[in-house]
């Protein structure tokens, strides 16, 4: 018999066993970016270092070999060596060969240096080709599109600012804006005749000027701006973008959030206020195409207090803050979060400052953390396989092994009423269902012994166990269905006093495998602010007569911090 209130040790070697998904791309990611980017001639020799690293993807310089010509820095009036554009492609195409587990990487290009000016037709024909050739190079070589930087580097040209352009005198900024759309467009007819598909990640589009957004007249209250005029050309490259292409509004501006509500509440700025920067007939495409993704910037989670990017770990050690932050980010994003360093590296780098130290020496723990944020799901399972079978399971009688609560162990003869939830479990279904809840014998997932539910049209079996508000809990369990309705855990909060909380931070959990076979459900949640509870629902919906089965087992839920 298994132990009462810990997790056997089948039960581990299947969890981990099962963690085929976590191999797969999640659907919400963590690029890597910052002064270690690798160039695709160093792609291919640093593969092992990247894969090593608790990332999904990556942002790749558009150097040459050697790390010149630099073809990132595409704003200028120059013809780019062809051949050594084909030796990219060819670096980038091995480091394709040469993975070994999914990565998602972009190709970074620079607005820099910025010295055409918008009315500049020869310099803009160029600039247009180098997007071209670009897209291309992102195609033929894997990846999964373009990261634009659009802030000067190259002082005193700012390629995206009215006042900085040579011919600022001869025409109004509502030229400059019109003109800059007319180039938009063409930028991205260049882009989609080479790789329609591709995703257009910036480190910012307009949440950069948001709070223009909200004025009477927006594009007006943009004059005078750092980034007057990018607008402008974001509305000519939605001008131009087939409805295959994506765009991400990175949000560098949230290098300093420091809780849900901001990453909330700038993804709301995005998605709603700042479509007002573009012309009416380009809103409803904006709405479509547009994706919210969030900067997290590690150094000033290792600066000392005072610093101008000092991040304030409100109690808990600074790489836990991070990693909270960073899970704020990932829940809050439409797919992508991007974290980008420049006081240490995540492998050697020819940038002599970021090459100093490496990252999980600069913040202990990092790695952990940045895992339990972006795969927590592969990072409990990492974790239940560490601590063994021992590992203390919170959820009581989650084996369907009890007699009665607090019982260690009990024959599978004891007498149950096959018409009533297992001891420690209640049970609810909707007023409208009539199915019944009991233990099942003869069924089981590792042992004989399980919940099940027939003929329930909505309902669930469910406990309510204590947990610490912040801290996150894996959830596991184990289902098999029969005939018609489905399955899913839904994990629902209540406050210290057992009343329900926040309808709105429940966590579905569903399962990977088939109907009429065990399959696991498993999940990771954190506890929200002055929750007490974590009640976990497992539930049968859709049943509509008593050969509906759906069985329950193996309930686990332990803390992974």
């Amino acid at each position: 018999m298994k132990p009462a209130r810990t997790i056997s040790l089948a039960l581990l070697v299947v969890v981990t066993a099962c963690s085929a998904f976590a191999q797969d791309l999640p659907r919400r990611k963590l690029i890597q970016t910052g002064w270690d980017q690798v160039s695709p001639e160093r792609l291919v020799e640093q593969m092992d270092a990247v894969e090593q690293q608790p990332f999904h993807g990556l942002v790749v310089r558009f150097n040459g070999r050697g790390d010149t010509p630099a073809f990132r820095v595409a704003f200028q009036n120059e013809d780019w060596d062809m051949a050594a554009i084909e030796e990219v492609i060819a670096d980038l195409q091995a480091a394709q060969a040469a993975s070994t587990r999914p990565m998602v990487r972009f190709l970074l290009m620079n607005a820099n240096p910025g010295d055409v000016d918008w009315f500049d037709d020869a310099g803009w024909a160029s600039i247009v080709e180098h997007w071209r050739i670009a897209a291309r190079v992102a195609r033929e070589g894997g990846l999964a599109g373009i990261l634009f930087d659009p802030e000067p580097y190259n002082k005193p040209f700012r390629q995206f600012s009215w006042l900085a352009q040579a011919e600022r005198d001869q025409h109004s900024f509502a030229e400059y804006h019109a003109k800059a759309r007319e180039r938009g467009a063409a930028v991205m007819q260049a882009i989609a005749s080479e790789y329609p598909e591709m995703t257009l990640f910036c480190y910012f589009m307009n949440s950069a000027n948001a709070m223009a957004a909200g004025r009477p007249d927006p594009v007006g209250a943009l004059a005078g701006a750092s980034y007057d005029l990018f607008p402008g050309f974001i509305d000519g490259w939605l001008d131009a973008a087939p409805p295959t292409l994506t765009f991400v509004d990175g949000c560098e501006s949230a290098y300093m959030f420091n809780s849900q509500t901001e990453y909330l509440a700038a993804y709301n700025r995005i998605k709603s206020d700042c479509q007002w920067l573009v012309s009416p007939e380009n809103r409803a495409k904006y709405r479509a195409q547009v994706q919210v993704g969030f900067g997290i910037y590690l150094d000033p989670y290792i600066n000392p207090p005072g610093d101008k990017y000092y991040i304030d770990p409100k109690g808990m050690e600074r790489v836990e803050r991070l990693g909270t932050n960073v899970g704020f980010a990932l829940q809050v994003a439409d797919e992508y979060v991007w974290v980008y360093g420049e006081k240490a590296s995540w492998w050697p780098t020819p940038h002599p400052r970021a090459n100093e130290q490496r990252w999980w020496d600069a913040l202990p723990g990092i790695e952990a953390q940045l895992r339990a944020a972006s795969d927590p799901v592969a990072y409990a399972q990492q974790m239940m396989a560490e601590a063994g079978a021992e590992l203390a399971n919170l959820g009581v009688n989650g084996d369907f092994q009890s007699a009665t609560v607090g019982e260690a162990a009990a024959p599978p003869e004891a007498d149950w009423d096959p018409n009533a939830a297992p001891p420690g479990w209640s049970f609810w279904q909707h007023e409208d269902s009539t199915g019944t809840p009991g233990w099942d014998r003869e069924v089981g997932h590792d042992e004989p012994g399980s919940a099940r539910m027939a003929g329930v049209v909505s309902g669930c079996v469910l406990q309510k166990i204590p947990v610490t508000p912040g801290a996150r809990y894996c959830v596991v369990a184990w289902r098999k269905l029969q005939g018609d309705g489905g399955s899913s855990i839904r994990v629902r909060w209540q406050d210290p006093e057992a009343k329900w909380y926040q309808p709105s931070l429940d966590v579905m959990i569903d399962a990977d495998g088939p109907r009429e076979e065990w399959a696991q459900m498993a999940g990771v949640v954190t506890v929200p602010e002055s929750a007490g509870y974590l009640v976990p629902l497992l539930n049968s919906q859709g049943q509509l007569s008593a050969d509906d089965v759906v069985w329950y087992d193996d309930l686990a839920v332990f803390a992974i911090d």
